[in-house]
């Protein structure tokens, strides 16, 4: 049944799959059109947007500008490292939640308050009592990107197909075994469901805490943009971050895939 709603998802046709493609292309000749007649002093058309960002940061003599690597470095490693320590983070504390229910019921509170508060409401705090800059920044990432990993994780760990832990309890796995053979790679649809919503949310944070709180970064840029009423250059960043979050939505996905494709072709042991 599975593969077959699969294929219901997926185009008929060969021309369907060029339908995303060519809506886009469609907008962006609308948008170039409409502002082009009308002159809209906050929507410049997109050719201008282009034209701006490689001004920006592609117009280089090695390809990348000074002003890139001002703005796109401190950016990418706050979002690597902040989205890579939440997810240690969050698959540590949702492993341990997920195989123990005395701690999940003492923690339940906690975890709910955690869960409520937005996490933009703690930057005054972390602007408070760190250091202005990386530091605020990261716990501001971290603190946001942590909870879907964590619920995600525990949540899968508890719905592990009974059928698994009994393959691991014939067969005698050590814990550690067990942890890393049985459950984790049996809770992983959920597990990497939550690793990739959270590099969306991780973005959305990385550009937040920069807003309030850097002196570079997109985040910086962006404000910075604004400010001066450098409009072609404010929608030239804009248009940089969505498309870093396609980018990095996309990998995750074809990492998402092969790791799950590789999953159900390997054989377990005891089960049909």
């Amino acid at each position: 049944m599975t593969p077959h709603r699969y294929r219901l998802l997926r185009p008929k046709r060969p021309w369907a799959r060029a339908l995303p493609a060519l809506a886009a292309t469609a907008a962006l000749i609308a948008w170039e059109v409409i502002t082009r007649i009308h002159h809209l002093l906050y929507f410049p058309p997109p050719s201008t947007v282009i034209a701006r960002a490689y001004d920006l940061w592609f117009a280089g003599p090695a390809f990348l500008t000074d002003q890139a690597i001002e703005d796109l470095l401190p950016s990418l490693t706050r979002l690597a490292l902040g989205w890579t320590l939440a997810a240690a983070l969050g698959l540590a504390a949702g492993i341990a939640l997920g195989l123990s229910p005395v701690l999940a019921a003492l923690t339940n509170p906690i975890l709910h308050i955690g869960r409520a508060i937005p996490p933009p409401a703690l930057l005054p705090l972390f602007l408070a009592t760190l250091p202005i800059g990386t530091p605020t920044q990261l716990a501001t990432i971290i603190y946001a990107v942590t909870w879907p990993i964590l619920i995600t994780t525990a949540d899968g760990i508890r719905s592990i197909d009974r059928a698994f832990l009994d393959t691991a309890t014939v067969f005698r796995l050590p814990r550690r075994q067990r942890l890393l053979s049985v459950l984790i790679p049996a809770a992983a649809p959920r597990i990497l469901a939550g690793l990739r919503l959270s590099v969306s949310l991780a973005l959305i944070m990385m550009v937040v805490s920069e807003l309030a709180a850097s002196t570079d970064g997109l985040g910086y840029r962006l404000q910075q943009t604004a400010s001066t009423l450098d409009i072609p250059a404010m929608w030239a960043v804009i248009v940089l971050l969505g498309s870093l979050g396609i980018i990095a939505n996309g990998l995750f996905l074809l990492l998402q895939h092969r790791l799950l494709r590789s999953r159900q072709s390997t054989p377990t042991h005891g089960h049909a």
